[in-house]
């Protein structure tokens, strides 16, 4: 996959239309502002499956991405994270587009 969605997290970010890691993101599914939540491929089991659980039990879409966790949080300004809330519409069906062009695991 090449950067363009790890250029569309870095505008994301700028825009205030993202929660980073497990608790912000985990709260915006809760609370029904996140539109996906997009996971980092070094995510540990445990997390993943907490998070994957709160999405499941709010209706939210959940994508891995071909990325690690100081790739995605070089893109958003941070040493690293691996679990992204997608609080906007728009650039939650960018995202999913993105992904399925290049061959990611589909949203659940």
């Amino acid at each position: 996959m090449d950067n363009r969605l790890l250029s569309l997290l870095g505008l994301m970010r700028r825009a205030g239309k993202i929660s980073m890691g497990f608790d912000a993101a985990a709260d915006s599914v809760r609370n029904g502002e996140a539109a996906l939540v997009l996971l980092s491929q070094e995510l540990s089991e445990r997390t993943e499956s907490a998070i994957r659980k709160i999405a499941e039990q709010c209706g939210t879409c959940v994508l891995s991405c071909g990325y690690g966790m100081e790739e995605i949080g070089h893109a958003v300004g941070r040493r690293s994270t691996g679990v992204i809330a997608v609080n906007d519409n728009g650039f939650a069906d960018k995202i999913k587009s993105l992904c399925a062009q290049n061959s990611q695991e589909e949203c659940i």
